[in-house]
C-alpha cells in the first residue's frame, strides 16, 4: 500500500479520495491544514487517522510515502519541495507551479532526492486521451489543433458584486489562464511538443487577475489555438485538424466523446469507456510509477510541466499578467 497525505481540504481533495478508494495500492494516512480545527474535521469526514498542522513533520512523520498537493497555486512549489526533501513522493495539482522558475526548483528537488513529482492533469491520463493519441495517424498531417474551455464561474458573481475571492486573487497564482487554459494547453505539448513560439492575449480584471485569453502556438506546419474563459460560457468543442479527416474532442478537460470525422464523409467513433471518477487515472499512473521506482510520468513528464509552464509564462508576459510569486 502507499500512504497517502493531502495538503489542501477542499472539494478537489473529497474527489481524489473518493477516486483514490478505487485504486489498488491506495492508502489514506494523514490530513495537512494550517488550522488543528480543519485538519480534524476533514480528517472525521473521511476516516483518516493522523492529522498535522506542521507540514515539515508531517514529512517527516514516517507516516505516510507521498503527498497529494491542492493547496493554493502560489504554495504548490513550497510545499513540494518541502516533501521532495523528505524522501517523500508528490503528487501536484495542476498547474505545477505558479512560473517556470519554480517549476525547474520542484525538478531539481526531486532529481536531489530520487522522490517522484508528477503534476495531476488528469486529461491526459485518461483512456478518451490515449484514444485521441492513438487516432492521430488516421486524420493525416496535422494543421490545426484548437481547444476551448470556457466556463462561467459561479465566483465571477461575487467579483461583479465587489468580493474578490481566491479565484480572481494573483496572490494566490489564480485566474483563468492557470484554472482553465492550462486545460487546452497540456495536451498540445503532450501531443506536439513544446511550441516554436506562443502569442497571447487577454484581458486583465481589476482585482490583476485574468478574466479570459487566447494563445497561439506555432509548430513546424501547423499551429495551435486555444480558448479559455471563467467570465463567459462556451459551447464549442475541440478538434484536432489533419488532412485527411478532424477529430473532435467534446470536452478537453475530460475527453468522454472522441469522434472522427474523414473528409469523404465517414464518422468513426473512436471513444472507450473510462471510469466517472477520472481522477484515479492519474492515482494510478503515479503510484505505478513510484513503484517501478521512476521520478516522473511519460506522459505528466518533468519536461511537459516545464515546457507547459515556460508557454504560461511566456502568454502571461505578453498580457501583463504579474503574480507576487514571479518576485520570489
Amino acid at each position: 500500500m502507499m500512504k497517502f497525505g493531502i495538503i489542501g481540504t477542499n472539494w478537489i481533495t473529497d474527489s481524489f479520495i473518493r477516486a483514490g478508494r478505487k485504486v489498488d495500492g491506495f492508502e489514506l494516512a494523514a490530513v495537512y491544514s494550517r488550522t488543528e480545527r480543519t485538519a480534524s474535521e476533514f480528517a472525521a469526514k473521511h476516516g483518516v487517522r493522523h492529522t498535522f498542522t506542521d507540514l515539515e513533520r508531517m514529512a517527516a512523520s514516517g507516516e505516510i510515502d507521498a503527498v497529494y498537493i491542492a493547496s493554493p497555486n502560489s504554495l504548490h512549489a513550497e510545499h513540494a519541495i518541502a516533501c521532495l526533501r523528505k524522501g517523500v513522493h508528490v503528487l501536484c495539482e495542476k498547474p505545477l507551479a505558479s512560473n517556470a522558475a519554480e517549476v525547474a526548483r520542484m525538478l531539481e528537488a526531486s532529481e536531489q532526492s530520487g522522490s517522484a513529482l508528477m503534476e495531476a492533469m488528469k486529461s491526459t491520463l485518461l483512456p478518451n486521451f490515449a484514444a485521441i493519441r492513438a487516432s492521430l495517424p488516421k486524420i493525416g498531417k496535422i494543421r490545426r489543433y484548437f481547444a476551448s474551455y470556457c466556463q462561467y464561474s459561479s465566483r465571477y458573481d461575487a467579483f461583479r458584486k465587489g468580493t474578490v475571492l481566491n479565484a480572481f486573487n494573483p496572490a494566490f497564482s489564480n485566474g483563468a489562464l492557470m484554472d482553465l487554459g492550462v486545460y487546452c494547453l497540456y495536451p498540445a505539448i503532450v501531443l506536439f511538443g513544446k511550441p516554436r513560439s506562443v502569442k497571447a492575449g487577454g484581458m486583465l480584471l481589476s482585482s490583476g487577475a485574468d478574466g479570459e485569453g487566447s494563445m497561439l502556438l506555432e509548430y513546424d506546419g501547423m499551429e495551435g489555438v486555444i480558448q479559455y474563459s471563467k467570465i463567459s460560457d462556451s459551447s464549442l468543442p475541440s478538434e484536432i485538424q489533419g488532412e485527411d479527416g478532424t477529430i473532435v474532442i467534446d470536452r478537453i478537460s475530460q475527453p468522454q466523446r472522441v469522434e472522427i470525422r474523414y473528409r469523404d464523409g465517414r464518422i468513426e467513433d473512436a471513444s472507450v469507456g473510462q471510469d466517472d471518477e477520472t481522477m484515479k487515472y492519474e492515482i494510478e499512473e503515479f503510484i505505478r510509477l513510484v513503484k517501478r521506482g521512476r521520478r516522473e510520468s511519460e506522459t505528466n513528464s518533468h519536461a511537459n510541466s516545464l515546457a507547459a509552464m515556460e508557454a504560461v509564462d511566456a502568454a502571461r508576459r505578453q498580457i501583463g499578467l504579474r503574480y507576487p510569486a514571479d518576485d520570489r
